[in-house]
C-alpha cells in the first residue's frame, strides 16, 4: 500500500503505527506522530493500522541546552 511520511510517498505492508516506527529504527518513545493531520497519543502506536493513503509526519525530540 501507498503512505506518505514526512512528505515522501512510501510503499508498505499492512501494519500498525508501532511497527512501522519500529521498522525504522526509532525508539517510539522519542517521537510524537501525526496521522492524517491528528496528533496520535503514544497509547494508541500498537492499535492503530496504516491504510492506504495514509499521511504520517514523524517528529523526533531532540535535547540541547
Amino acid at each position: 500500500m501507498q503512505i506518505v511520511v514526512n512528505g515522501e510517498e512510501r510503499t508498505v505492508a499492512a501494519m500498525s503505527v508501532l511497527a512501522y516506527i519500529t521498522s525504522l529504527g526509532i525508539d517510539p518513545q522519542r517521537v510524537a506522530v501525526e496521522l492524517n493531520l491528528d496528533i496520535l497519543p503514544k497509547s494508541d502506536y500498537a492499535t492503530t493500522e496504516l491504510k492506504d493513503g495514509d499521511r504520517l509526519e514523524i517528529v523526533h525530540f531532540v535535547g540541547g541546552g
